[in-house]
């Protein structure tokens, strides 16, 4: 698990970048509208709770692997996200059909999980002391 919490961690990082990168595309880059301002400020977002997931995992470890999942649906949804908008705006292309609301469901059932396993390693930790 905590290989995995890492790993995590590590992808967080790289969509972090990514964002940064898409902002100073947005900053500095011809005019590709709310697009890329979008996708910037989702991967941003996502990586640093990505990078927050996988420590509260490795803070939790009879829990930690229920952290994991949302950190997978971060990356994997912010991915079909925001690549799907960066690509929009770039091209003027889509990804695939639907993959722009799928990786908005799976962001949005990543935080859920996120409330579920967080509540669910309360618990546990409430019920040992």
């Amino acid at each position: 698990m905590r290989r995995l919490a890492f790993i995590a961690a590590a992808l967080g990082g790289l969509a972090g970048g990514a964002g940064v990168v898409l902002s100073a595309l947005a900053a500095h880059g011809p005019a590709h509208g709310p697009l890329i301002d979008t996708s910037a400020n989702f991967l941003i977002l996502h990586a640093a709770a990505t990078i927050a997931v996988a420590a509260l995992a490795l803070a939790a470890p009879q829990r930690g692997v229920w952290l994991l999942v949302p950190a997978a649906l971060f990356i994997l949804g912010g991915a079909l996200f925001c690549g799907d908008l960066a690509t929009r705006a770039f091209t003027g292309a889509r990804l695939f059909p639907m993959a722009a609301p799928i990786g908005g469901a799976l962001l949005i059932f990543g935080w859920a999980l996120v409330a579920v396993a967080s509540l669910a390693a309360a618990w546990t930790r409430q019920n040992k002391s």
